[in-house]
């Protein structure tokens, strides 16, 4: 017998869900063939069997949430060969077995009255919503599930639970009290409205609440903001903006400049571009830059690999494909993994002004909105110059307010001077 366990899959994701079993119990199945589709918090991901043989049982169920590592299902190797001699099982020894029956007549009585026990006690435990490892685990420790209590926000009881569970003290008076809260945080939500319709959250939507209200509760953040005029850039662009796309098939955007902005800002502010691991910051001297892009699963952060190596043709190209691909769902893991900064553009959608939250962890985040045609001070003379406000949202653990507003300011001179970009290369 052989197990299929859930491989790594990138270093941020260490769980998912069980969207979808593509083979069930008693299917053959051949090395590299996909056994089941797993939800992660990013994307969908198929699992492979490393083995040839017949799929013989599920060890977790559709809906399941699964560890990286953990064993999912089990693959007989045999199967092929086993499966006939089960089925034609000789009727001589049917024969001999009725004999057998008729001496051990006295036993059946007994041995009726036990399982009728045991399967009171399943059908109860049976109401936990629990995982199959975790069942196995509390069956081997003698744990009744219904007094385990439970972390996950669902009411699901895990491995990890009941591991909790058999270490604690012994409480036979408090026991009872915590298995009703487990049902309850189990219970589906009712309402007696019926205008209020009642949706369950995606496993994705629910990571990302709970990645973003973690973020809030673990960094020290900050916003900080500014404005630019857009002039020198809208000018460049409507000069050059043809030439750009018959060279090089594509359109000349804005996040281009704002890209080559932030790589020349996070050069001169290096700890925007780190990590914090334990009491260690990571600075990171390469350039992977996060493009947040919403999609109708919820936004979702592909990177630009090396950004400070690529033209702005190559950016705008790499941007374009990725921003495809996540709104079709083809986003791979190798699509999303890293990142050093991120930017996100509001504008998109009409925000004039925002404060964007971290993802972790990383430690800056540039916030883009709406372009706005303003009356703005130029020298002596008022002019209207098309202006865009700009946030910083970063982590003041590491990154004091100087260089958060030293970062701002820089990424404002080299949009409205786009000439410094060039330098950027």
């Amino acid at each position: 017998m052989a197990e299929v366990k859930v491989p790594e899959l990138a270093e941020s994701i260490s769980e998912g869900s069980i969207a979808q079993w593509l083979k069930q119990p008693g299917d053959h199945v051949e090395k590299g063939e996909y056994v089941l589709e797993l939800e992660t918090d990013k994307v969908n991901v198929e699992i492979i069997s490393d083995y040839t043989g017949t799929l013989s049982e599920h060890l977790a169920e559709e809906g399941d949430t699964v560890q990286v590592g953990q064993a999912i299902a089990i693959v007989d190797e045999n199967g092929s060969a086993a499966a006939a001699p089960k089925a034609e099982a000789p009727k001589a020894e049917e024969a001999k077995a009725e004999p057998a029956k008729a001496e051990e007549a006295p036993a059946p009585a007994p041995v009726k009255e036990a399982p009728k026990a045991d399967t009171k006690e399943a059908s109860s435990t049976q109401q936990v919503i629990a995982s199959p490892a975790a069942r196995k685990l509390a069956r081997e420790k003698g744990i009744d599930l219904t007094q385990v209590p439970v972390a996950d926000p669902l009411g699901r009881v895990r491995v990890q639970d009941v591991e909790a569970a058999s270490n604690a003290p012994a409480a036979p008076a408090a026991a009872p009290k915590q298995a009703p809260a487990a049902k309850q945080a189990a219970a589906p939500v009712e309402v007696n409205d019926d205008r209020i319709e009642v949706v369950k959250m995606t496993r994705r939507r629910q990571t990302i609440a709970k990645r973003l209200v973690q973020v809030q509760s673990e960094a020290a953040m900050l916003t900080t903001f500014n404005e630019v005029d857009l002039s020198a850039v809208m000018e460049l662009r409507s000069r050059h903006k043809d030439s750009f796309v018959k060279a090089n098939d594509v359109k000349l955007g804005f996040m281009s400049f704002f890209t080559k902005a932030v790589i020349g800002a996070l050069k001169k502010y290096p700890l925007l571009n780190a990590e914090i691991k334990g009491d260690h910051i990571l600075k990171k001297n390469f350039y992977d830059i996060g493009v947040a892009v919403s999609t109708d699963e919820g936004l979702v952060v592909p990177v630009v690999r090396d950004a400070d190596r690529k033209s702005f043709a190559e950016i705008e190209k790499n941007i374009s494909d990725l921003a495809v691909k996540a709104r079709n769902n083809k986003l791979g893991l190798s699509d999303l993994s890293g990142g050093t900064f991120t930017i996100t553009n509001g504008g998109t959608f009409g925000s004039l002004l925002s404060t964007p939250i971290l993802n972790a962890p990383q430690v800056g985040i540039l916030g883009m909105h709406t372009i706005k045609t303003r009356p703005i001070a130029v020298g002596d003379q008022i002019e209207n110059r098309p202006m865009m406000y700009l946030a910083l949202s970063y982590d003041h653990r590491i990154v004091d307010g100087k260089e958060a507003v030293g970062f701002l300011v820089a990424i404002k001179d080299m949009l409205e001077d786009p000439e410094q970009l060039l330098l950027q290369g």
